[in-house]
């Protein structure tokens, strides 16, 4: 049943058209904006809709009607019907043609792109449903998108806990000084008093001299991964596994060992210091500021319904834990929302032609999602977003002058 009706609406084409409930409008983009923690003036002074509210303006709301010619919509029931009841979004790429217009009526059109299945995944077996849409205001094409879920049966899944209370430093005469740098935000390394050599790890005399009479200088907080490991094994207390321990070459000619968050690691990458939990750690170098988000369960829930998705998921915790979550999660609208806000919060009269993303980890309530960006070119910003559990999205984005 899967497989016929998926080759019926691949043969079908493009639906009929669904307009969106209301005419494009300044309360919900305000709200949309408040919820994303946006605070770009320009889309009031111009006029216009963020981009990446293209997809809210059609969504179906919470209470959808039927429209079994909608790829989509369809497939869902079949697979609903199957028994694969849980979805979750894992790519989007949109494609912004021009921004919409305070008051324009907005329609979208979707085809079936591919349905690929049954996969096991770490959420359960499923399949993967892709589709295409357009979006038009009258019969000129405005956006177009390219859509993934994965629905999926849930998997019966006993995460492990994380165990014990992070492992502290041990603190003696040599190493104090650095550890009391820590707790001052600096990255502090050892020099001789008498010929003046750096040296780390820290100790009592000059290797190079035989001094006894350690002072020390702060170091300028930037590096370069000179080697990694990741940590599957043996647990740690109080750390999730797996984690990143890099060895970072400091410009001032020692290295220095940390945790690398916020990034897949490789070597060369450009990083900087950082202080977590009272420990140093190595961040990717970003081209942009950092951009982090608390995300609380008021975040999820705001920001889900600002985009007009009423996925149980994001809204209420004993039926995401019934699907096989740990908790409401954030849902893929307000992460493509997110990644637009980081660019523009950097470059507010940039106008956002594109914003392509995969999803990861899921993002959920109680954690921090915190983006980085790196630009590849005068119109290309390459942006992940990472929390406790690793990278949430990576993506890129392509950027016009305002």
């Amino acid at each position: 049943m899967i497989a016929e009706t998926a080759a019926q609406l691949k043969q079908a084409g493009y639906c009929t058209p669904r307009s969106g409930r209301d005419p494009v409008n300044l309360p919900m983009i305000n709200n949309w904006l408040e919820a994303m923690g946006d605070n770009n003036r320009r889309y009031a002074a111009e006029g216009v809709a963020p981009p990446a509210m293209a997809q809210v303006w059609t969504m179906r709301g919470l209470h959808p009607v039927a429209t079994p010619d909608d790829p989509l919509f369809a497939m869902t029931a079949v697979l609903d019907e199957a028994g694969f009841t849980a979805v979750v979004a894992t790519n989007c790429e949109q494609t912004y043609h021009r921004e919409l217009r305070l008051g324009e009526e907005v329609a979208v059109r979707s085809r079936l792109s591919e349905v690929v299945g049954p996969k096991k995944t770490a959420l359960g077996e499923g399949y993967f449903v892709t589709t295409e849409s357009t979006w038009f205001v009258g019969d000129e094409p405005v956006s177009s998108m390219l859509f993934r879920v994965l629905k999926y049966k849930p998997a019966a899944s006993t995460p492990s806990p994380v165990a014990g209370d992070p492992i502290r430093p041990a603190v003696n005469r040599d190493t104090a000084y650095f550890w009391d740098g820590i707790t001052a935000g600096e990255l502090r390394i050892q020099q001789c008093s008498s010929c003046g050599s750096l040296r780390h790890p820290p100790g009592p005399m000059c290797p190079s001299c035989g001094a006894t009479k350690p002072s020390f200088v702060v170091a300028s907080g930037d590096g370069v991964v000179y080697s990694y490991v990741v940590h599957h094994h043996p647990p740690v207390p109080g750390r999730r596994l797996p984690y990143v321990v890099a060895l970072v070459e400091l410009p001032e000619g020692v290295r220095v060992v940390g945790e690398l968050i916020g990034a897949e690691p490789r070597v060369g990458m450009r990083v900087a210091f950082d202080v977590a939990a009272g420990l140093p750690i190595w961040r990717p170098k970003s081209d942009l500021p950092p951009l982090s988000i608390e995300i609380t369960p008021t975040f999820v829930v705001s920001s889900a319904l600002a985009t007009r998705d009423f996925q149980d998921v994001h809204h209420d915790r004993d039926l995401a834990i019934a699907k096989g979550s740990k908790d409401i999660f954030v849902n893929i609208l307000t992460t493509t929302g997110l990644v637009q806000r980081f660019v523009t919060d950097w470059k507010p009269q940039a106008r956002v032609t594109s914003i392509a993303i995969k999803l990861g980890v899921p993002c959920y309530a109680y954690d921090m999602l915190t983006f980085s960006g790196r630009v590849t070119s005068p119109t290309t910003i390459e942006v992940v977003g990472r929390n406790s559990l690793g990278a949430h999205v990576t993506g890129s984005v392509e950027v016009a002058d305002a």
